[in-house]
């Protein structure tokens, strides 16, 4: 059965999975529509926060839980995917070394530094709920030696993370229960024996919790079920584990059945500004699990929902469907009207929660 994971800005039930709010917000929705949505909580980004709106305005504002306006809990990601993303992907954009990452924000001449000890230092001043160590962050077709340096880094890294979480611990003096939970990333892309490596080293470090790390789908875009299932398998069950980046529904399904607990991604609120809808084929309440064909995509740009009257989706009790029909968002996408995007969005975010509750039900 489902189980909870307690936190400082209240319990999570976990399977959750949490829209990416990168920059303090999930985009064309304020924290209302969020809890209307039935999210639980969101994640949002050190890495991109630092440089806009800045740390100092930041903390100046309360903390990202007052900023936002939303009570309920945040998991900060460290920065270490943008790494991958921006910088292994383009050298332009900064570089890694053993010390951290140098970044140059876009339109600056500046650099910038993110290092272990910093990305934690601005997240627990953030107030963030889970805090995630820096990681170096690969894809899984990345050669050996390139994998092995993400290993040791990743190693090296999270120890420092580790010291310098509990340096601040230590001086805050947290009451029960209300310190932010640490995770650590699990790295090794496709090479079991660094994955291996990398698992005992952050295991005999000691997390709250542990993360998949890395690019998490192969090049053709299929979610890579071995090394993800592997990943798992090395950490002890009793520690949660976030399937960092993985968002689309049925590798949720999938990475639910074999373990995983959390996750996160942009993908549905992106879908959704894209004209891309979510729906389950049948009531769910009247499926016992979620195999088959159970999931399918409403292409709202498609001009054979013009005049139809029908919500996206019968079983879904969210705003837009209950009081809008497919060609009356078809007509919002056609004229690029805002209100598409934020009834779109709720109405993907609301499919992600009803999916969450499903497989609460059912593992």
């Amino acid at each position: 059965m489902s189980s909870q994971l307690h936190l400082p800005h209240g319990d999570l039930d976990i399977p959750a999975f949490l829209p990416d709010a990168t920059l303090g917000v999930v985009r064309s929705l304020d924290s209302a529509d969020l809890e209307r949505c039935g999210t639980q909580a969101l994640v949002m980004n050190t890495f991109h926060l630092m440089q806009r709106p800045g740390s100092s305005t930041v903390q100046a504002l309360g903390g990202l839980h007052r900023m936002s306006g939303w009570p309920h809990p945040i998991v900060t990601d460290s920065g270490g995917f943008q790494a991958y993303s921006l910088i292994r992907q383009n050298p332009k954009n900064g570089s890694l070394n053993n010390q951290g990452i140098i970044f140059r924000p876009e339109g600056s001449d500046r650099k910038l530094q993110l290092t272990p000890e910093k990305t934690i230092q601005l997240q627990v001043s953030y107030g963030s709920d889970i805090v995630i160590c820096l990681d170096d962050c690969t894809n899984a077709e990345d050669p050996i030696d390139t994998q092995k340096e993400s290993v040791t880094r990743t190693i090296a890294w999270a120890r420092r993370c580790k010291e310098a979480y509990t340096r601040l611990i230590e001086q805050k003096e947290y009451a029960d229960g209300q310190r932010p939970l640490l995770f650590g990333v699990v790295q090794g892309g496709s090479i079991r024996e660094e994955r291996i490596r990398c698992a005992d080293a952050l295991l005999e470090i000691g997390f709250d919790g542990y993360g998949y790390g890395g690019w998490p789908i192969d090049n053709q875009g299929n979610l890579l079920t071995d090394i993800v299932g592997y990943t798992r398998e090395i950490i002890p069950s009793e520690y949660p584990m976030h399937a960092l980046g993985i968002g689309h529904p049925p590798s949720i399904v999938a990475c639910t059945q074999i373990g995983y607990r959390l996750f996160d991604s942009a993908m549905p609120t992106r879908d959704a500004r894209h004209a891309r809808l979510y729906t389950f084929n049948s009531d769910p309440a009247l499926r016992r699990e979620l195999s088959d064909d159970w999931f399918a995509y409403v292409y709202i740009s498609d001009d054979k929902h013009i005049k139809d009257n029908r919500p996206i989706s019968p079983w879904c009790d969210c705003l837009c469907c209950t009081r809008y029909s497919l060609g009356y968002l078809h007509h919002l996408y056609k004229i690029n009207d805002s209100a598409f995007f934020r009834l779109a969005t709720i109405h993907n975010l609301r499919f992600m929660a009803m999916l969450m509750a499903k497989l609460n039900a059912t593992t």
